[in-house]
């Protein structure tokens, strides 16, 4: 890694702050809005994490990049809820097992809002985070055991090899002429092929990881320190801030609906 490179990765303010420190935030803000469904907390999570979504960094094209799946997700799971959710209250159309009513209709804007409002700030929290600071966090902050950690590590620097393993399936079957035609069935086929390289590759990362001493059981040395300071609390700290006042406001203004019971 050149110093180039370094100096735009810690450029934002985001980009030092502990990946533990994202995970934690995301983990706590999520807890806090899976123990109820209703479009209140949901909103009140939705609107703090706007107003903070300017410190994080990212530009308007990134941002809409990296979340479009997510903004795709909430409405399609709010149609599911809408249409076989639990029926309460006026229904206004029916048809065999689908049926909307007014309670299945509240039901599905408060599912979308928390859909965004659990998996829009992981998303950007994440965008800035170094799969190697994470586990350097998770081994040395968190005390995961290092076999587990580096084995993650080692799997999660492979994904970007899908693509490329994609794109030369893909022109080895047209230049041997057999993806000129059945697309769905090729598509299956090529997953399967894909499965079958990615299987072989990870046996033999597995293999050579072992080779290397990775599967020891002895203490391991890092080569980098992961630290936990004043600005990592900070963070995590915000999460689980955003999580409690959106269930406090749920709570005072009679909209909880808890999940459990």
């Amino acid at each position: 890694m050149t110093f180039s490179t370094l100096t735009v990765r810690h450029a934002r303010p985001i980009d030092r702050v502990n990946p533990v420190a994202k995970l934690a935030a995301a983990l706590l803000l999520g807890v806090c809005l899976i123990l109820t469904v209703d479009w209140v907390s949901a909103s009140v999570a939705l609107l703090l994490e706007a107003l903070l979504l300017p410190f994080a960094g990212l530009g308007w094209r990134q941002f809409w990049s990296r979340t479009w799946p997510v903004w795709a997700a909430a409405p399609s799971a709010a149609i599911t809820i809408a249409l076989y959710g639990q029926t309460s209250g006026l229904v206004y159309w029916e048809f065999l097992m689908a049926r909307v009513s007014e309670g299945s209709l509240e039901l599905a804007i408060a599912t979308a809002l928390r859909v965004l409002a659990i998996a829009l700030p992981s998303v950007v929290l994440f965008v800035t985070v170094d799969p190697t600071d994470l586990a350097d966090g998770l081994a040395q902050i968190v005390r995961l055991p290092a076999r587990f950690v580096l084995g993650a590590l080692a799997g999660l620097r492979l994904i970007g090899l899908f693509i490329e393993d994609w794109r030369s399936l893909e022109l080895a079957r047209r230049a041997r002429g057999v993806a000129d035609h059945g697309r769905l069935r090729r598509l299956f086929g090529q997953a399967f092929a894909l499965l079958v390289l990615s299987v072989r590759r990870g046996s033999k990362l597995a293999t050579a990881m072992e080779a290397r001493g990775f599967g020891s059981a002895r203490t391991r040395t890092w080569a980098r320190p992961s630290r936990f300071g004043a600005r990592d609390w900070v963070v995590a700290g915000l999460g689980l801030l955003i999580g409690l006042t959106a269930v406090a406001a749920s709570v005072m203004t009679g909209n909880w609906n808890s999940l459990v019971g």
